[in-house]
């Protein structure tokens, strides 16, 4: 019983040891983007600036969102590029206790769950956005003004970001599943067309409302997930075809 709680202690503490670690990463981080805030946010928001009509610009609804919007973005890019640090910090605490196959799956999935977010929040800004934009811009009533807070703009694309960094893990998910034995090769194979209505479907809630950005997450969910299916088939079909030999 002794040797149990010294154990679970020793563990907490190495755990208590990888958070602070991460969390200090972040902060440094985010004291080294304060002096570029400001820069960070016309940076965020060019894709809206650039197709705003003439004479539009941003504005600020509250006093403190001058100060306090960078003051958040930066900590949300610190967090973003603090990411790889965060996911070794956890991978160096839980892989002790995995198998040696396990641990040969893990890490490839570890990377490509980074690696596709990223990816998801660049297919966003640089594409995704920019046309969301053009479609406001053109469907904004005669005599309106189209003049964003810079707070709720922020708030938005992040929730973009997010949405279509989730969106681009599909072949981490398919990989997932089929190392779990929940589906094997040609289930997944077997319910293609489902998962084209899927994309769709979940594209439609989750983007701005035009055809254009729909499109633009459901097309390449649907590749993401032939992504996964050679990612399976690659993987895990030869580990099962081995234990099964």
């Amino acid at each position: 019983m002794e040797s149990l709680q010294t154990g679970v202690f020793s563990h907490l503490l190495e755990l208590r040891s990888r958070l602070i670690k991460a969390a200090a990463t972040v902060l440094l981080l985010l004291v080294a983007l304060l002096p570029v805030a400001n820069r960070l946010y016309s940076l965020l928001a060019a894709p809206l600036v650039a197709r705003l009509p003439h004479g539009a610009h941003l504005i600020a609804t509250e006093v403190t969102s001058p100060f306090l919007t960078p003051l958040k973005l930066a900590f949300y890019v610190a967090l973003f590029a603090g990411m790889p640090v965060i996911l070794y910090q956890l991978w160096a605490f839980i892989s002790p206790g995995l198998y040696k196959s396990e641990k040969r799956l893990a890490r490839p999935l570890l990377v490509a769950t980074l690696l596709l977010f990223y990816l998801g929040c660049a297919f966003a800004y640089f594409l995704v956005l920019p046309a969301a934009f053009r479609f406001f811009a053109a469907v904004t009533p005669g005599g309106v003004e189209m003049m964003t807070d810079i707070n709720h703009y922020l708030d938005f694309v992040m929730l973009v970001f997010f949405a279509f960094g989730l969106c681009f893990e599909v072949p981490v998910v398919v990989v997932i599943l089929a190392a779990a034995g929940i589906v094997d090769l040609a289930r997944l194979r077997g319910v293609r067309r489902y998962v084209v209505v899927g994309a769709f479907t979940i594209s439609s809630f989750i983007t701005p409302p035009d055809i254009t950005s729909m499109i633009m997450l459901a097309v390449p969910m649907y590749l993401l997930y032939e992504l996964g299916l050679l990612a399976v088939r690659w993987l895990i079909a030869p580990r099962i075809a081995t234990v099964e030999t």
